[in-house]
């Protein structure tokens, strides 16, 4: 019988994976893609039960620790001031999050050029910006074009509608002449490429029953399986295997009944994330490589960077409905993106606003600060809040800090025995100033909008949305793991396409731009395939 050898093999079917299998699909190549976890049925999702916003502090929790589901891999957060929050299962993280969907700006990728700080990125905005609008139209993408913070741009849909809470708040905005837009929002404002719109429903973070959410499980993935892409779910990768060469060979990893197989290939992808992807490479020990896979930098898990997150809440008199619509696509600021020198730190944040919570919700955090009283006075303090709030999300840039770091447990394993990660995080000086400028700045915008009652808080711990920089990509093999297009400097088969190669965070979500790196670097692979391992 002839060897079972898939000409590309892609570790993870998240954002990146995902994008990089439809774009390689039409090489006619054969590509099989492992997922840990599984397909969500949409029907499954917590809204379609009356109980759906109680499954969000369980089994669809954004914390795999507290998720503990058999797809999961626990992870050891106590040596770290930021805890890791992610998803497993086709579609990855992009099934629960909140799909506000900025890009990187120009600047973001040279602030050592422009600030003395971090790297400059050995490739810019106008090289992505192609996959920006390839990605934006796949995905489905609804803004506003004119956006005086970005170089020209058009998304393909018309923005979400801002509601009362983005109508209330942007009335501070306009008092304090400060800038703010309508978000980019991967969620559909009408009807697109066989989805139907968004329906206002507003528990995203729980996944999107209605299908107006672009998650790449509907998106990517059944364009990439039509296209021919094999995708076996519920395949945990334990390592990749080198050759004598020192060229990667293929995986071993165990199948949804726990028994361990391997597969051959030619071409390997990295697409795990910034936390499962340093994870499976620390683990793929050899005589090569003693360090673990692509590791001659001593770089694969260094520079992990989250984001700073701190949050401010306003109350209004007036009902706002902030419990309707999606939570965390509304509009934004970029009033203090880029560095002044004067604030006393470098670089800056996104402030991102955001609508309330549900009831549940509402009572519980309520409860929690002393704000809902239980028992006599419940009703009368919950009514006054529920529906009543607005709130601004304040997204720093992280700098890349060595000592920031994903490492192997050398305890905690997962149902497999595969060593757990352990993050080692410290939020910086420059983070914390920024932070705390963030959140005075978000009280002005809040009292300026009408609020009678202002809070704030930061940064916050269980916000490890962003997972960057632990693979980061560069020309000096000897200060980065990848080249300018997602190469391997030590193993020339070896790709990396998710948030690991990040240089620097930038001060918004990220997940516009992974999509974009990945398109861009599976574009290249296609480009130099007559040269590939050169």
């Amino acid at each position: 019988m002839s060897e079972d050898v898939a000409d590309v093999l892609i570790i993870g079917a998240g954002a990146s994976g995902a994008a990089a299998a439809w774009s390689l699909s039409d090489t006619g190549m054969r590509i099989v893609c492992l997922e840990q976890g599984g397909w969500v049925d949409p029907t499954e999702y917590p809204t379609n039960a009356a109980n759906w916003e109680s499954q969000s502090f369980g089994p669809y929790a954004v914390d795999p620790n507290v998720r503990g589901l058999e797809t999961d891999y626990p992870i050891n957060n106590d040596d770290s001031e930021c805890v890791v929050v992610n998803f497993n299962g086709v579609g990855g993280s992009t099934i629960l999050y909140g799909a506000h969907f900025p890009r990187l700006h120009p600047s973001d990728f040279k602030v050592k050029t422009l600030d003395g700080v971090a790297d400059d990125w050995p490739i810019d905005y106008a090289t992505l910006e192609p996959y920006f609008v390839e990605n934006d139209r796949i995905m489905g993408v609804s803004g506003l074009a004119g956006d005086p913070m970005y170089p020209p741009k058009q998304p393909p849909l018309p923005p979400l509608a801002m509601g009362l809470v983005g109508e209330t708040v942007a009335r501070g905005y306009n008092k304090l002449g400060w800038h703010w837009w309508p978000s980019d929002s991967a969620i559909i404002s009408e009807p697109y490429d066989g989805r139907d719109r968004c329906l206002n429903l507003g528990p995203c973070l729980s996944g999107c029953s209605q299908g107006g959410k672009s998650s790449t499980d509907i998106t990517y993935w059944p364009r990439a399986v039509q296209r021919g892409v094999e995708l076996r779910t519920r395949c945990r990768v334990r390592e990749i295997a080198v050759d004598d060469e020192g060229m990667a060979k293929g995986v071993h990893y165990y199948d949804e009944n726990g028994d361990e197989r391997f597969q051959r290939a030619e071409i390997v992808i990295m697409a795990c994330n910034g936390i499962g992807t340093p994870r499976i490479l620390l683990n793929s020990k050899s005589s090569q490589f003693p360090d673990g896979l692509a590791n001659r930098s001593g770089l694969v898990g260094k520079n992990l960077m989250f984001h700073a997150f701190g949050f401010v809440q306003g109350l209004f008199d007036e009902r706002l409905d902030s419990h309707k619509g999606p939570q965390a696509c509304c509009i934004l600021s970029k009033q203090f993106y880029e560095t002044d020198s004067s604030r006393g730190f470098v670089r800056g944040y996104n402030m991102q606003i955001s609508r309330g919570t549900g009831p549940l919700s509402t009572a519980m955090a309520g409860f929690a600060t002393g704000q809902i009283p239980w028992g006599e006075g419940h009703h009368e303090a919950f009514a006054k809040r529920f529906d009543h709030v607005a709130a601004i999300g304040i997204v720093g840039e992280d700098l890349p800090e060595e000592h920031n770091r994903v490492t192997l447990d050398p305890e905690l394993v997962d149902s497999d025995g595969i060593p757990a990660p352990k993050i080692t995080y410290k939020y910086g000086e420059n983070s914390l100033k920024m932070i705390q400028h963030g959140l005075a700045r978000g009280e002005e915008v809040m009292r300026a909008a009408g609020a009678y009652e202002v809070s704030s808080g930061g940064p916050l711990r269980p916000t490890g949305w962003h997972l960057l920089g632990t693979a980061r990509m560069g020309n000096d093999p000897g200060n980065s793991v990848v080249n300018p297009w997602g190469r391997s400097h030590d193993v020339k088969n070896l790709f990396i396409i998710d948030g690991s190669i990040f240089v620097t965070s930038g001060g918004v979500n990220p997940a516009s731009t992974i999509q974009a790196c990945a398109l861009y670097i599976a574009d290249s692979i296609k480009k130099n395939l007559s040269n590939l391992f050169d």
